[in-house]
């Protein structure tokens, strides 16, 4: 099986996993709250299908069409048919999914792109096994979601140790054939709705950690003693029309808690070693993965760009100078990560092993960037939309005979716009940036790629290792100043 359909993946989902909402032990294919959210990455999978020009490729091995977000890249072409597939799959939600499975097919591409680092004691047993589970996503048309953070206890302990050594996820047995670990991780989005939970290194760890810590591996979401634990739902039983995205798309988050689960070795890449944990996402993975990040926020900032404009039309608003103006800085976040992925991807360069990665720096200060801009995207939908987003009647209220016409007497909207037309605008502008959903969108945007002001500090680090910075000494010398 290759390119699965809508139907195939929710299939895939009708197992025995140990899902908890709320205080209630759930199965996700027959509780209501989550019906929405089935039906949305359901249509994610028939979308790569009717978009297969797209969102499709060869299997090199095979021939058979499997997601492009599964390119193992080896070349600028190959990166060009990534980037029109990330284009493609982030329309299907504009941007507002951030963790649709080729999130994390990149992720997983480049590591057997980078095979050398597992490879790098001269021991080829792991990279062997990262190859085999890379051709079952291949030919599974797997859904995968990761979960790479331990939770964080106490801030003043390093996260590796929690309370009493107790949270971090370690090895706490070993057996012939596989290992098995106990302790939790954060944070699984999409995880309910996963084939696959993937584990690997999230941040590089000091020479003093327990080597138990370092792990990489996957396990499909029904193993035994796995718990997914959800947040509150913010899923929607409502129409389309009144609630665009929370009708579909809210992707859940879990906290996952490993309670003594057997991982067979096959399925484990890293065990222990420090080298190879921390070197897997020094060499390349943020220039990887950013192609498809970049991508997704473009198109959801050309679409927030868009929603803006149309609400500023709908009131007349857009001939204020200081809609105007905040119109053009909408604009401006959606062209200047255009503008990164251009410099990025033409900077693309083989990274070691034959792996062609994007040029990292155009991403990582986009990356540093841009929570702030999507941010600023939703206070500008609030300040635009001010008290209109308050007053937006439901659709079938409009159909309604009894009070519809009295709807569309006093709600329409300038220029001629029907009171309909308003009132779907709005909704899908309430939904994207003052809902429930839209408010754990906003918070999963600020977080997803660490903080700010982490990638800031590192942005900092990297610049001073990259070159010699001598242009202040070198100007003073020119102009005689001893």
């Amino acid at each position: 099986m290759t390119a699965r359909t809508g139907q195939q993946y929710l299939d895939g989902l009708r197992d025995d996993r140990t899902v908890w909402l709320g205080n209630e032990k759930v199965d996700i294919m027959s509780h209501p709250a989550f019906a929405g959210s089935l039906k949305g990455m359901a249509g994610y999978f028939d979308w790569q299908n009717t978009h297969a020009e797209d969102c499709l490729t060869p299997d090199p091995e095979t021939g058979k069409p499997m997601s492009a977000s599964l390119i193992v890249p080896r070349n600028a072409e190959d990166l060009q048919r990534r980037h029109k597939a990330f284009e493609r799959f982030a329309r299907y939600s504009v941007g507002m999914l951030g963790r649709t499975p080729d999130y994390v097919n990149v992720t997983l591409a480049g590591f057997v792109a980078r095979n050398d680092i597992f490879e790098s004691k001269g021991d080829k047993t792991y990279s062997d096994r990262l190859r085999r589970f890379y051709r079952e996503v291949v030919e599974g048309d797997l859904s995968l979601t990761h979960t790479i953070i331990h939770p964080v206890v106490d801030k003043s302990i390093p996260d590796t140790q929690g309370v009493n050594g107790e949270c971090a996820l370690k090895v706490v047995r070993r057996t012939k054939d596989s290992i098995v670990v106990r302790g939790a991780k954060i944070l699984a989005t999409l995880g309910p709705f996963a084939d696959e939970l993937f584990v690997y290194p999230g941040v590089p760890q000091p020479p003093s950690v327990n080597p138990d810590t370092l792990l990489a591996f996957s396990i499909p979401m029904n193993t035994k003693g796995l718990i997914t634990l959800c947040r509150d739902h913010y899923g929607v039983n409502s129409s389309a029309g009144d609630h665009p995205f929370s009708s579909r798309f809210d992707e859940q988050d879990a906290f996952m808690i490993f309670d003594d689960v057997e991982i067979p070795n096959e399925r484990v890449f890293i065990d222990g070693d420090l080298d190879i944990y921390n070197g897997l996402m020094r060499h390349g993975w943020a220039a990887n993965i950013m192609q498809q990040t970049c991508i997704r926020a473009a198109v959801k900032l050309e679409f927030a760009y868009e929603l803006c404009t149309r609400m500023a039309q709908a009131t007349n608003a857009d001939k204020r100078p200081e809609t105007a103006a905040l119109l053009g800085e909408l604009w401006a976040y959606s062209q200047l990560t255009r503008s990164a992925i251009t410099a990025a991807e033409a900077g693309a360069h083989d990274w070691g092993n034959g792996a062609f990665f994007p040029d990292d720096r155009p991403f990582r200060a986009t990356r540093a960037m841009m929570p702030g801009w999507m941010v600023k995207a939703n206070d500008a939908i609030k300040t635009i939309g001010s008290h209109n987003l308050l007053a937006t009647p439901s659709l079938d209220a409009i159909d309604n005979p009894e009070i519809g016409h009295l709807i569309k007497t006093y709600m329409p909207g300038s220029n001629g716009m029907s009171a309909r037309d308003r009132a779907k605008l709005f909704r899908t502008a309430w939904d994207f940036a003052g809902s429930a959903l839209g408010g754990r969108v906003e918070l999963y945007e600020r977080f997803y790629l660490a903080s700010a002001p982490r990638n800031f500090a590192l942005d900092h680090m990297f610049a001073q290792m990259e070159r010699e910075w001598t242009e202040v000494p070198a100007m003073l010398k020119a102009i005689g100043v001893d």
